[in-house]
């Protein structure tokens, strides 16, 4: 199994980014587009567990805009091969003071494009 191909990791940390952007400014079509289109995709959020690409997208079009901004740290992008990989990052909010928030994603390589399958968000006290 090759671990961090170059081209790979690349392409993934490329598809974070957009992520990142398009959660900063609120753009509901493009996180939308970055989640595997399926009844199998769970994004596990703070406080809400969502089964599916349409639950997802429910929740992003009802959720305010306002309190998105944040600041990320400690990213870990590992890719799996040419098809499947992991993106952890923690994540700080002026709005919530004292706590940190932690985000794992699995990507996979679809036919077209890379897409989060699985997610998970939850908050805990900043140590």
């Amino acid at each position: 199994m090759d671990i961090n191909l170059p081209d790979v990791k690349a392409d993934v940390e490329a598809a974070f980014a957009r992520y990142e952007a398009a959660l900063m400014s609120n753009d509901v079509e493009a996180l939308q587009a970055l989640f595997w289109n399926s009844d199998l995709t769970i994004r596990y959020g703070v406080g809400e567990n969502l089964y599916s690409y349409r639950e997802i997208g429910a929740f992003r079009a009802a959720r305010s805009a306002v309190g998105l901004a944040r600041t990320t740290s400690r990213t870990v992008i590992t890719t799996f091969g040419h098809d499947y990989a992991t993106a952890s990052t923690l994540f700080h909010r002026a709005t919530i003071p004292g706590k940190v928030g932690r985000q794992m994603q699995t990507w996979v390589r679809m036919p077209d494009g890379w897409r989060v399958v699985a997610a998970h968000v939850s908050m805990i006290e900043d140590p």
